[in-house]
C-alpha cells in the first residue's frame, strides 16, 4: 500500500504522511498538523496503530453502502482533530486475520485504540455528530495513554 498524499489545509502544499510513526505528520513548509488517514493490512497493522495519537480503525468493504457513507465521516474527523487522531482504514476483505482478530462480523466496525489496546467499539454507521462526540470523549479520558 502506496504512502498517502495529504495537501496541507493550512499552505496547500502537498505531504506524504506515513502509514508509521511515533509521532504526528507536520507539514514541512508551515508545520500544520496534517489529517493522518492510511489504509493498513493484514501485514503492517500492527505498525500503523503504533502510535500515541488515539488511532480510530475502520473496519471496511468496497460493497458495504454503510462503510461508504461513514468514510467522508471519518476524513473529516481526521482534519478537524489533525495532530490528535489517525485513521486506520482495514479493508476486511483483504485483511481477513485482522477482521478475524477483532471479530469483525458486522460493518462499519470502529475501533478506537491506544497504545494498541482497543479502548471503544462503534458497529454500524453512526452520525457525524455522534462520532464527533465519541472522539472528543477519547480524547478527554486518554485512557491508555502511558
Amino acid at each position: 500500500m502506496g504512502t498517502p498524499v495529504v495537501a496541507c489545509p493550512s499552505c496547500g502544499t502537498k505531504n506524504r504522511v506515513p502509514v508509521a510513526a511515533k509521532g504526528h505528520p507536520r507539514c514541512p513548509k508551515c508545520q500544520t498538523d496534517l489529517p493522518w488517514v492510511v489504509d493498513a493490512g493484514d501485514a503492517d497493522f500492527a505498525t500503523a496503530v503504533d502510535t500515541s495519537a488515539l488511532v480510530i480503525v475502520d473496519l471496511w468493504a468496497p460493497w458495504c453502502g454503510p462503510c461508504r457513507m461513514v468514510a467522508p465521516i471519518l476524513d473529516r474527523i481526521s482534519s478537524e482533530f489533525a495532530g490528535r487522531v489517525k485513521i486506520v482504514k482495514v479493508n476486511v476483505d483483504e485483511s481477513p486475520m485482522t477482521a478475524q482478530r477483532y471479530e469483525a462480523r458486522s460493518i462499519p466496525m470502529m475501533l478506537f485504540m491506544r497504545g494498541g489496546d482497543v479502548v471503544n467499539t462503534v458497529v454500524g454507521a453512526q452520525p457525524e455528530h455522534v462520532m464527533r462526540t465519541l472522539v472528543e470523549g477519547e480524547l478527554r479520558s486518554g485512557r491508555g495513554v502511558s
